[in-house]
Parts: C-alpha cells; structure tokens; sequence
C-alpha cells in the first residue's frame, strides 16, 4: 500500500509497504483493546467462498474497503496518534510478522484458557438464569435510547443492503439476457433480407451495446451503492462491540463497589475487635479503592467518548448515506435515459419494417 502524510513524527512523507489482511487484522484488534470508548472502523470481509476471493471486483471492493478503514484511522483525532498506526504504516514485513504472532489478544490465549473463560461465563449465565446473581445493567434513558437506535439501524441497514445485491443482480441478469437476445437477433438478421434483416441486425446490436451499460451500471450500482450500505452494517456491529465493552465497564465498577463496601465492613468490625489483622486489612481496602476508583475513572471515560463517538459517526453517516443515495439515483437516471435512447432511436426502422 501507499500511503501520504504530512505528520512530522513519521519517517517522510510518503512510503510504500506491504501488507497482509491479517495485518489490518492485527491494527483494528489492537486500537480496540487500546482505545476504549472509541468506534473502531470497521474492516472489509474476507470471503469465505474461494471462488470468489481471487476475483477481479472482489480485489477492487477489498483494496477500496481496506484504503477507507486506513484513511478513517488517520483521520480521527484519537486513533491518528496511535504508535500502533505508525508502526503499521513503517515497519518492515518481518517486524509485522513478528508482531503477529506474539500472544497479545483475547483470541490468541491458549485452549486451557479458552476453557477456563467458556466456564466463569456459563457459571454466571446460570447464576442469573437461578436468580444467584442478578445482571448488572446500566439505567440510563440517553443509554437505552442510543442502544434501540444502534440496533435498529443495523436491521434497516441489512434490509437496506439485502436489496442492493437483489438490484445489482437483476442488472447483471438483463444485461446477460439482453447479451444472449442480441446475439440471437443478429443471427436471425442474417437469415432474413434486406429491410427486415438490417433491422433485426441493428436491433441485436442495440441489445449488445445496452447489455454493456447495464453490466457497467450494474458494477457501479456494487461498488458505490451496495459496498457503502454493507459498510456501515459492518461500522454498526463495531458500535455494538464498543457497547458490550461500556456494559463490561459498569459491570466491574458495580462489582469492585460492592466488594469495597463488604472490605470497609469488615475492616470495620477488626478495628472493633482490635484484632491483628487490621494493617493487612487497611492495606487490601486502601488497594481495592484505588482499583475502583481506577475502575470509575475508565467507565466515565468510555461514556464521554462514545458521546463524543455517536455525533461524529451520525454527522459522517448523514454525508457518506447522502452520496450513496445520490449516485443510485443519478446511475438509474443515467441508465433509464440511455435504455429509452437506444430503443426510440430503433423505434422508426422496425415501424417501418411492419407497416411494409
């Protein structure tokens, strides 16, 4: 990739590297840990059909979705300071490598582990389903209204995508019908004389040369109208990420507060009993109130970022949704005009050919 920038703190202003998806991977899964609070974007899919992994669209789609995740990284006033950004941006291949491969994620801990993870959430799923433990959840109204906002704009985007691939597809099936319809007419113009086959000939070429634009519109329809809409699905399951992550955070606040209240309580009873374990309990108090204090401090920052988040994502969606909607409509203008052209520019040769 090649990348431009006018930030003092890089090695120059331009560089070429080379880089692996699993490279984007390794950026996007690091300024999440790094920077809660903060909307990650979201990363193109990786096909997981092999037919189509090697294709020439699905190249173009996934270069264009891996330059935007990139550009929307450096163009965030946070994410742009990132060290890991810079690294991803310089280093060689083998420092990628490298860093790959170290065990720094949730995903790369080792199967025991895994284990150990899968039976602390089912022993607390059980507890709450038992009535043990209730969950802990966050009585915010601007909280709750922003969630059935996120969740509701990812099954109208989904609807929204789901048909956009139904009109690029029914594109592409007129412009191949129309292809095997001029070919056809062509041929039949050929067995016919004069008028009526120069007509048939003129209107199996008409078919072809529609069937083109149908196919280019059909590819412009892809990349500018259903690729954004699947995009911001994919920036809305991000958002969703960056919920569960806030919902972690109250979590344990609540949690270290309750410990902290059974700790003073039961300092409380040995300074009573003025037993010799009062140090040793002054000194776990004193650590799980700076731990929750810690703990409040890292909730608060992560609401006051997905507030500042949710402005700058809604202002960047009302532009990007703007284009996406105004190139559609203008395609289909252009192609709508380009169809009825073509056939009324016809239309007086095959009236001539009936009437005769």
């Amino acid at each position: 990739m090649f990348w431009q920038t006018n930030f003092p703190e890089y090695q120059g202003p331009e560089k070429i590297v080379i880089r692996r998806y699993s490279d984007f991977v390794w950026l996007r899964d690091r300024l999440f840990e790094k920077y809660k609070g903060i909307f990650i974007p979201p990363l193109p899919e990786k096909s997981a059909v092999e037919k189509f992994r090697f294709s020439a669209e699905f190249i173009e789609m996934r270069r264009q979705g891996l330059d935007l995740f990139v550009n929307r990284i450096a163009s965030h006033p946070e994410l742009q300071q990132s060290e890991d950004l810079k690294t991803f941006l310089q280093a060689d291949e083998e420092t990628m490598e490298r860093l790959r491969s170290q065990d720094t994620g949730y995903f790369k801990k080792k199967p025991a582990d895994l284990m150990q993870i899968f039976k602390d959430v089912q022993s607390k799923v059980s507890d709450v389903v038992l009535g043990k433990e209730k969950p802990v959840e966050e009585s915010n109204p601007e909280y709750e209204k922003l969630k059935h906002y996120i969740f509701e704009l990812e099954n109208h985007l989904a609807e929204a995508q789901k048909h956009a691939y139904r009109l690029v597809k029914r594109h592409r099936e007129l412009g191949e019908s129309l292809s095997d319809f001029g070919k056809a007419a062509k041929l039949l113009g050929a067995c016919e004389g004069d008028a009526l086959g120069k007509a048939f000939s003129e209107l199996g070429m008409k078919s072809e040369a529609l069937s083109v634009k149908l196919q280019r519109e059909a590819h412009q329809l892809l990349m500018n109208f259903e690729e954004p809409l699947k995009d911001y699905v994919r920036a809305v399951q991000s958002i969703k990420a960056t919920i569960a992550e806030r919902a972690n955070a109250f979590r344990q606040q609540c949690e270290l507060a309750e410990t902290m209240k059974l700790k003073e309580i039961n300092l409380d009873k040995l300074m009573l009993t003025r037993s010799d374990k009062v140090g040793e309990a002054e000194i776990e108090y004193k650590e799980l109130k700076a731990e929750s204090e810690d703990s409040t401090r890292r909730f608060e920052t992560i609401v006051r970022l997905m507030n500042e988040e949710i402005v700058r994502f809604q202002e960047q969606k009302t532009l990007d949704m703007g284009i996406a909607f105004h190139n559609f409509s203008k395609g289909q203008a252009r192609l709508a005009s380009s169809i009825a052209d073509a056939w009324r520019t016809l239309l007086p040769k095959l009236e001539a050919c009936s009437s005769s």
